[in-house]
């Protein structure tokens, strides 16, 4: 049968197919698949400008830098921004001496010039630093901004090209180091940043934009956001609890419910007059600790991908997930293993980059090779052709047979790209695309993970993106959307 303006089609469904035979799948063919979905991006109807900042992650100064294999990696999955020096570890740690107090931990050879010079500079990484309001040097008192000016002052004459620098790292909880006299209080985090960090870094660098430390509470952020001063705010958010991890629910509903956060300190900002201050969500993740088997599964992945796209929907301008490497458990820890979880690793753990088990608390772990990209760096790369500076957000309507499909669209002039997820397990679907002001084009790229590609890692196989261009089209445009999958489809004209 011959579709108008589908030759696109049986490239795409082939792909599919043997994607699902390599994968110990069933054929395409042999599923039932519903009739499509129609995807409408409306070219005249633009929001807010994308950026590529918003795909980034964390470091740790825990982990050493040095080690061979860890810049490229990044490189490759399309990462534009690293946070150092790490969580909860920035309100112990002291720049100079590369030390901590508190029992906090550095590697000896994670200091921030090597940091700098080992991965930020050869990677052309956008940085964002967590300074210490928690203890100062000698560990007997709150943080010293001449402490955290000198610093910048430091970054400055090094030619560093470092903006963001905020102001201690969830300062509103009690599991944060805070020896201030009135610890964990938001007059003396507003006061301290308004009357010392914040005037202190302009003066070591007026290019310096310094942001505060907000966790969607009135309690807290009415106050920091009325007296504090501030060029951006740092938000993080993690959508379950250790032992709580469901795999439905965080499909459904994480990066939904992430969109209701950011969508109330928006409102938080406006309330305060504050409402043109930037949105930075410094960590993000599925689960706030102990991460077990959902970290490195398929559904941890998808969760990131459709996170992504909701920020950049949202006018989030920033944003790292936590973490890069450094963070691996294994079922000894206590972490989450439950069969009911999809996955097959016997290791979990923060990393979305191999830290090359067993090393850093994997001891019973599948050994992988130091900076393989794992289930959640592939989403990072199949986002990478989605998120880019000089776009803008797209408006669109998704109609038809749309159970279990989300989509996304942005701008590239007179380009188009469009983000589907497939948040069904085991249900092919396909989708038509068409664009009001581009009906017809010279190519259409395709970029897919999903849980065909993940499912090879059950063999310690960490297999990449799926990616096919195919030529001149006329549309709608078919694309075939396997289970549990992400993919980016762009346009050109």
């Amino acid at each position: 049968m011959k579709l108008r303006g589908l030759a696109l089609l049986p490239a795409f469904a082939l792909l599919a197919a043997q994607t699902a035979v390599a994968a110990g799948a069933p054929s395409v063919k042999t599923l039932a698949t519903p009739a499509p979905a129609t995807v409408t991006v409306y070219g005249g109807m633009l929001g807010a400008p994308v950026s590529s900042t918003l795909l980034g992650t964390n470091m740790a100064a825990w982990f050493d830098i040095t080690q061979s294999g860890i810049t490229p990696p990044l490189q490759a999955a399309g990462i534009t921004a690293l946070r150092w020096p790490g969580g909860s570890e920035s309100d112990l740690y002291h720049w100079q001496t590369n030390s901590s107090c508190g029992g906090g931990y550095t590697d000896t050879n994670s200091t921030f010039d090597n940091f700098m010079n080992d991965v930020a500079k050869p990677g052309k990484f956008s940085i964002s630093i967590t300074l210490n309001y928690g203890s100062n040097e000698a560990c007997n008192g709150g943080g010293d901004p001449a402490e955290a000016a000198a610093w910048v002052a430091h970054a400055k004459a090094n030619g560093d090209g470092i903006r963001y620098w905020t102001v201690g790292n969830e300062e509103y909880g009690s599991w944060e180091e805070d020896l201030h006299a009135n610890p964990h209080d938001p007059g003396t985090y507003a006061n301290a940043v308004a009357t010392g960090y914040y005037p202190q870094i302009k003066a070591a660098d007026p290019s310096a934009l310094v942001g505060v430390v907000v966790d969607g509470s009135a309690a807290w952020d009415q106050i920091v956001l009325s007296q504090a001063k501030y060029d951006f705010v740092e938000y993080h958010y993690y959508a379950q609890g250790p032992g709580n991890e469901n795999d439905k629910w965080l499909l459904a509903d994480g990066a939904i419910a992430l969109a209701d956060q950011v969508a109330a300190l928006h409102a938080e900002l406006a309330a305060a007059g504050r409402g043109n201050v930037p949105i930075y969500l410094g960590e993000m993740g599925s689960v706030y600790t102990n991460p077990g088997k959902q970290a490195q599964s398929i559904v941890q992945a998808l969760y990131a991908g459709f996170s992504l796209a909701i920020l950049a929907r949202w006018d989030v301008f920033r944003s790292t997930w936590w973490l890069a490497y450094g963070g691996c458990n294994d079922a000894s820890s206590g972490a989450n293993f439950s069969p009911s979880l999809y996955g097959w690793q016997n290791f979990g753990g923060y990393m979305i980059f191999s830290d090359g088990t067993p090393e850093y608390g994997c001891y019973n772990a599948t050994a992988v090779p130091r900076g393989t990209p794992l289930a959640t760096a592939r989403a990072y790369q199949v986002m990478s052709h989605y998120i880019r500076d000089g776009e803008r957000i797209a408006s669109l309507r998704l109609g038809g047979s749309d159970a279990g499909l989300r989509a996304f669209a942005v701008s590239r002039g007179t380009s188009y790209a469009v983000a589907l997820f497939n948040l069904n397990e085991a249900t092919t679907r396909t989708a038509e695309i068409s664009v009001d002001r581009l009906a017809a084009g010279s190519s259409v790229q395709l970029v897919r993970y999903g849980k065909a590609e993940y499912d090879l890692s059950k063999n310690n196989v960490w297999a990449p993106p799926v990616s096919l261009t195919s030529g001149a089209w006329h549309g709608p445009v078919r694309v075939t959307l396997p289970p549990w999958s992400m993919s980016v489809v762009t346009l050109n004209p």
